[in-house]
């Protein structure tokens, strides 16, 4: 089996119960509505497929995903906030999700790609990974559920440091806190995301899904609830100076000059 999913989702079963789905979009793989529905219409379609048991989540190029791009006219925003509302609809789709997936990351995970690597229900990570919930630097609130992802991985205190100074976290610190759970050299990433994945897909998939299921409880509902919250409080600060000026500083590569309005 080997499909596709828009422009930027493929999806290739391996032959040992294991589906390999790919985002493309280079160079930063930016997350859009029109990617995220594509990636949760693959793992609604594997949730179908007998043959599927785990699946390896991976992307092309440097970055798994620099976030969604909230610059451009053509980005997540550029239309406003009805975007960002669709987007965070197609975003908890990829939580009901039934499969167990493992999420194989090389450099930026930023922002929204931060929210879809914790989508994932294990990461493995290559030495260049980097992570980061950089709203704040934007002028902005964290969205795609990240407020209720983020500390539930690795507890509320750590989360609320990465959140309110918007710092990048290496692997390694990753790897303690428990936001990833292996490490691999870039060039074994795959192979090392798929023998976690098989290692999942060699047991019994009906005691699989019922202990996820049990593990995760009511996480899509939890998103559900928590997305409209992010969605209230940016649409506040997305009209704010700071938002603005935020947005420019990223994109300068600069410390923004905030003056709280």
């Amino acid at each position: 089996m080997k499909s596709s999913y828009g422009d930027t989702v493929s999806v290739a079963l391996d032959g040992r119960h294991v589906a390999i789905v790919v985002i493309d979009a280079p160079p930063h793989n930016f997350v859009s509505v029109d990617m995220v529905r594509h990636l949760a219409d693959a793992l609604d379609a594997l949730d179908g497929e007998n043959d599927c048991r785990a699946i390896v989540l991976a992307a092309t190029g440097k970055a798994f995903s620099a976030g969604a791009d909230l610059a451009s006219t053509t980005g997540v925003a550029g239309s406003g906030m009805g975007g960002i509302g669709s987007l965070y609809e197609q975003a908890v789709r990829l939580f009901a999700a039934r499969t167990p997936v493992v999420a194989a990351i090389q450099g930026a995970a930023v922002g929204a790609g931060l929210g879809l690597a914790l989508a994932a229900d294990f990461r493995v990570a290559s030495p260049d990974a980097r992570f980061a919930a950089n709203f704040v630097k934007l002028g902005f609130h964290p969205g795609f559920g990240l407020t209720v992802t983020l500390p539930r991985l690795i507890g509320a205190q750590r989360a609320e440091l990465m959140f309110l100074t918007g710092r990048r976290i290496k692997p390694e610190q990753a790897l303690a806190w428990g936001m990833v759970d292996e490490l691999a050299p870039r060039e074994a990433l795959m192979d090392a995301a798929r023998a976690l994945a098989r290692e999942i897909a060699e047991n019994a998939p009906l005691a699989v899904t019922a202990t996820r299921k049990t593990l995760r409880g009511e996480l899509a509902a939890a998103v559900r609830a928590q997305t409209a919250i992010e969605f209230e409080q940016q649409s506040i600060l997305r009209v704010t100076d700071d938002y603005a000026e935020g947005v420019k500083a990223v994109n300068e590569r600069r410390t923004g000059n905030f003056a709280g309005r």
